[in-house]
C-alpha cells in the first residue's frame, strides 16, 4: 500500500507541475489536471492514513501532517479556481513547498529507512 501511495503522490506532483506553470503564466488551469491532481492527492493521504495506522511509523506522522498543511492549501486554491478568482503565486509556492517535503519525507520512510 504504501508503493502505491507513493506514486499517487509522485502522480499528483506531476500535475502539480503543470498547475503552477499556469498560475505563474496567469492561464487559467485545465480543469481535467486540477480533478485528477486533487483526486491523486486525496486518494494517496487517505492511504497514507491508512498505511500510518497500521505502522506507526513517526516518519509516516509527520510525512502525513505536512500533506495535510499542503492540502488545504489546495483546498483553498480548488475553491479560488472554481470561483474564477486569481490563485496567489505565494500560495501556490508554499503548496508546493509542502507537499515536496512530505513527499521527501515519504520518500525516505517507504525506501530510506
Amino acid at each position: 500500500m504504501l508503493l502505491t501511495t507513493v506514486m499517487l503522490f509522485a502522480l499528483a506532483a506531476v500535475l502539480g507541475v503543470v498547475l503552477i506553470i499556469k498560475v505563474f503564466k496567469d492561464e487559467e488551469t485545465p480543469k481535467a489536471v486540477v480533478y485528477s491532481h486533487g483526486g491523486a492527492a486525496a486518494l494517496a493521504l487517505v492511504l497514507l492514513i491508512i498505511t500510518y495506522m497500521k505502522q506507526g511509523e513517526s516518519l509516516l506522522l509527520i510525512s502525513l501532517l505536512i500533506f495535510v498543511v499542503a492540502a488545504l492549501g489546495g483546498f483553498v486554491m480548488f475553491g479560488l479556481d472554481i470561483s474564477k478568482k486569481s490563485i496567489p503565486k505565494w500560495l501556490s509556492v508554499v503548496h508546493a513547498l509542502a507537499a515536496v517535503t512530505g513527499f521527501i519525507l515519504l520518500l525516505y520512510a517507504a525506501f530510506g529507512a
